[in-house]
């Protein structure tokens, strides 16, 4: 007797294997299914309950850092969220700064982006670890759409305005906007109108809990389409490393356009900027190295970033690289925040495609991140509640002229590494932030462009070191191999956007392909139990006589349900349709037999290869002399790789059943789940009411050897010619 569970019941013992009792299971009674109208009509009830408990936890779950404040352990966790937060605050400073250039902005705005995304992302987020901020793919997509917007706005490339020119006011008003600001001013309205719309997207994605479509985009995916634009990053930042005045690209190909441009202008390097990227380079790669070295033994990274940017900062102002070598600076960075402004509104139509990309590139980062930290460290994080803070960190930054931001592997990895326990280190983050913002700022006026795309160029080592694992990656999964190449290699050649709508695509591609794939395997008995297996693949196994049991390892549906009907045909080396034909063909040659006393040959219209023609004529023969008949009497099928039916799979096993019956050959099903046994039934396999009951007819069984002892059992009739002759 089989204990009881929660979908089925043993009504009745049997042994094993035994064709009078097989194993009969009671299906607990389903509900009924309600109305659409009544489904929601329930939910609207539901939410417009409204009691002082369930105000309380709606509002903890949106506001996590309510729930976890008032019960932080201080002497425990703030020395640890202290340290963190002060290391994080300091990698920033030049990373923000850095990564403006790569978002085509001026510094103080990627400082600006940093601190309000610590601050919101301390209160709303529910990952413990992530640090949120500046990211290099997104400021590359950010990059992308201001240069255009700006192109279509009537304003001169940078390389046409002179060095650090920023007034150039607006040429021309291509795109209807009424904006009246110099060329930065323009950028930054640009920029922190992409970040308003990404948000918008972000939160309605919330609101609509479709926090789950995060598990469609695969590791190898993201990590495909982050070295792409790694690959890209690096091409765009070559031109300030040799100090070249060109502008950025658009459209598609953009990396090849840039090396042509690079190429053709190479004559015009400034020879001051290519020895301070040679330097910074030569100092900050090895010290990267040293850090990753010496990582388990430093209770914080070194900060070289910072040092190389102080040291710089000096070289540059008491060298006057600007004045007398030409060199690009960062320029008037100012103290304080500026007032805030609403998005340009006018803007929306022109970026609301770039910042949809963006949206789920952004929260896809975030969301796996956090995942990935929150398992390490026993939490659980809402996909959600993680839409709903990014989506906010950049809606109210974009009022403050802030551009789109998400969760940085980088920084997170360093502030899990020195000592995080709560979103308390982002407050700390952000107070470093704050102080750089009113005081230090301005110090930085002669910092060289080339120091800051030395610090991004340094900083896509981790990505560009990927190229390294793809032998690893091929060896253990080749699908998933690909998957990466597809994705990196539109991402960095072709498009960044169309990188990763090409990643998803061909993800879907080879989840179909493996359906695809899938072929039918004949089963075995193994000589102690009652299992069975792969005869190909295990020996020792025992076949059955006159019964013939195959296993399908995937769905029957559409785009399969062909090819698993060729595989079994193949597999059971006895196709249905030819054997009728033949017999067909059987039956008007023996009429011509009858009358003239000869055997006639097979003709060539009988569209039979050559090589069949033999064996169709040998095939008569023999039933004519012989009347021999299929050594296979009845075909079980193991259903327990198939996970589902649709209309197309349902037919596809209606018409094998029919074909080989025709035969004389039972076809019995064995080990089905119950979905698959509800599209049977509603699909009409079953002859009869009575054929649905499981066990209780000979078309279904649970178990492989209670069909098989059936098979075993039942006395099939040899087919039409059999019966006839």
């Amino acid at each position: 007797m089989l204990p009881k569970d929660d979908s089925c019941t043993a009504v009745e013992d049997r042994a094993e294997g035994d064709p009078q009792h097989p194993l009969i299971l009671e299906r607990v009674e389903k509900k009924p299914e309600k109305k659409w109208h009544t489904v929601v009509l329930d939910r609207v009830k539901k939410h417009r309950s409204c009691t002082p408990e369930k105000v309380k936890s709606k509002i903890l779950g949106f506001v996590p850092i309510l729930k976890w404040l008032p019960h932080y352990k201080l002497r425990d966790w703030i020395l640890g969220d202290l340290m963190s937060g002060i290391i994080v605050g300091i990698l920033l400073v030049p990373q923000s700064i850095a990564y403006s250039l790569l978002a085509s902005q001026d510094p103080i705005y990627g400082i600006y982006t940093s601190f309000f995304s610590s601050v919101i992302y301390a209160i709303l987020g529910s990952s413990r670890h992530i640090s949120v901020g500046i990211f290099g793919v997104l400021c590359l997509l950010v990059g992308q759409v201001v240069d255009r917007e700006l192109a279509l706005a009537g304003y001169l490339p940078e390389s046409s305005i002179g060095i650090n020119n920023s007034d150039t006011l607006l040429a021309g008003k291509g795109n209807g906007s009424n904006v009246e600001c110099d060329r930065s001013c323009y950028a930054i309205t640009v920029g922190a109108t992409v970040s308003f719309t990404a948000g918008i997207y972000q939160v309605l994605m919330g609101l609509l809990q479709v926090g789950f479509v995060s598990v469609y985009l695969s590791d190898s995916l993201l990590s495909g389409f982050a070295t792409g634009a790694s690959l890209t990053i690096l091409t765009s930042q070559i031109k300030y490393l040799l100090g070249l005045k060109i502008p950025r690209p658009q459209g598609w190909f953009t990396m090849f356009k840039t090396w042509y441009g690079v190429f053709t202008n190479l004559a015009t390097t400034n020879i001051c900027d290519l020895i301070t990227s040679l330097v910074c380079l030569a100092v900050l790669i090895p010290a990267k190295e040293l850090n990753g070295l010496f990582k388990s033994k430093l209770k914080a990274p070194i900060p070289f970033e910072l040092f190389v940017i102080i040291i710089a900062t000096f070289a540059s102002h008491f060298g006057h690289f600007s004045s007398e070598y030409g060199s690009g600076v960062a320029g008037d960075i100012p103290t304080g925040f500026l007032p805030p402004q609403l998005p340009a509104w006018k803007l929306i139509p022109n970026v609301a495609m770039d910042a949809f990309s963006i949206a789920i590139v952004g929260f896809a980062i975030t969301v796996s991140l956090s995942e990935m930290f929150a398992k390490k460290h026993g939490y659980t994080v809402d996909a959600n509640q993680e839409m709903y803070a990014i989506g906010f960190c950049n809606i109210l930054p974009s009022f403050f002229r802030c551009f789109t931001t998400s969760a940085a592997l980088t920084k997170t990895l360093v502030k899990e590494s020195t000592g995080c326990q709560t979103q308390m280190s982002g407050l700390i983050t952000a107070v470093i932030l704050l102080l750089v913002l009113l005081v230090i700022a301005p110090l930085f006026y002669s910092l060289q462009k080339c120091v800051l795309a030395v610090i991004i160029v340094v900083n896509l080592r981790g990505a560009l070191g990927k190229f390294r694992d793809i032998p690893q990656m091929w060896r253990v999964n080749r699908i998933d191999a690909s998957i990466w190449l597809i994705t990196m290699a539109t991402s960095a050649l072709v498009n960044t956007e169309l990188g990763l709508l090409v990643g998803v695509l061909a993800s879907a591609f080879f989840v179909l392909g493996r359906t695809q794939q899938a072929q039918v395997t004949e089963l075995g008995r193994t000589a102690t139990r009652e299992h069975y297996e792969n005869v190909s693949s295990y020996r020792g196994l025992q076949t059955h006589s006159g019964v013939a049991v195959f296993r399908y390892g995937a769905p029957i549906y559409y785009a399969n349900q062909s090819l698993f009907k060729k595989s079994l045909y193949k597999c059971a080396d006895l196709n249905p349709v030819k054997e009728k034909a033949l017999r067909l063909k059987f039956k008007k040659n023996k009429e011509q037999q009858d009358e003239t006393g000869k055997i006639p040959k097979v003709k060539s219209e009988d569209n039979l290869s050559k090589e069949n023609e033999v064996e169709a004529s040998a095939s008569i023969t023999m039933m004519l002399d012989e009347k021999s008949f299929i050594n296979i009497r009845s075909l079980v099928i193991d259903c327990s790789g198939i996970v589902f039916l649709d209309t197309a799979g349902i037919n596809a096993l209606k018409e094998v059943r029919k074909d080989y019956r025709e035969l004389g050959v039972e076809v019995v099903l064995a080990q089905c789940n119950t979905s698959v046994l509800d599209s049977l039934e509603r699909g009409g396999y079953y002859d009869s009411k009575k054929d649905g009951e499981v066990g209780k007819n000979n078309m279904t069984f649970f178990t492989i050897a209670d069909a098989v002892s059936y098979a075993q059992s039942i006395n099939v009739p040899n087919g039409d010619y059999d019966q006839k002759s």
